[in-house]
């Protein structure tokens, strides 16, 4: 059964601008600008200006059970995109390893990170991060920090990270080894 109209609506934080234009949604704040297309989703999205704050709502007309499914999904991506502009995103990795210790250098400008000694390996992985994601070494022994603004791009260049670091071959049961997200996080974080 089609539904006349669904609505979904997101408030917008002081020191945010949310512009939409053709299905192209920017966010623009203090720790920089976001842009995300979401034009494969037919749906109405205006930003509304109020006296006590404006907020972004979203609509869908006539849409199937599948379609209005998609309303969430894109809330929530507008809705981690103002996350991402006011308090970024950071990903903390463990280096799990039972004998061969895993040696993790990330690059000067944190742009790539090199795994050496996986499984006693002699071969050296090079994983490059995506564009505005930074990767460096934790205080705390054996742990890599992924920070940046947008999420997908932070958690996709989390997931090479440990894909690079897949036990093959050998009883995955047994061997444990790899690099794991331990803890995800914000990097401004309310006092």
């Amino acid at each position: 059964m089609k539904d006349i109209s669904a609505v979904e609506t997101l408030a917008i934080p002081e020191g945010v601008t949310v512009s939409v234009k053709a299905r192209k949604v920017s966010v623009e704040g203090p720790r920089g600008v976001l842009h995300k297309n979401v034009g494969h989703v037919a749906m109405d999205i205006q930003v509304v200006k109020a006296t006590k704050g404006s907020k972004v709502v979203f609509t869908i007309w006539h849409g199937s059970r599948k379609h209005v499914a998609c309303l969430r999904t894109i809330k929530s991506a507008v809705e981690n995109m103002i996350t991402g502009v006011t308090k970024g995103f950071l990903y903390k990795m463990k280096l799990v390893y039972a004998h061969f210790p895993i040696n993790a250098i990330p690059a000067d400008d944190g742009s790539a990170v090199q795994i050496r000694n996986f499984l006693g390996e002699k071969i050296v992985r090079d994983c490059p991060m995506l564009e505005g994601v930074k990767v460096s070494l934790s205080e705390v022994k054996d742990e890599l920090v992924i920070q940046g603004n947008d999420i997908e791009k932070v958690s996709q260049s989390c997931a090479s990270i440990t894909d690079k670091t897949r036990v093959k071959e050998k009883d995955i049961r047994k061997f444990l080894d790899g690099i794991y997200v331990s803890s995800v996080e914000n990097v401004v974080n309310e006092a």
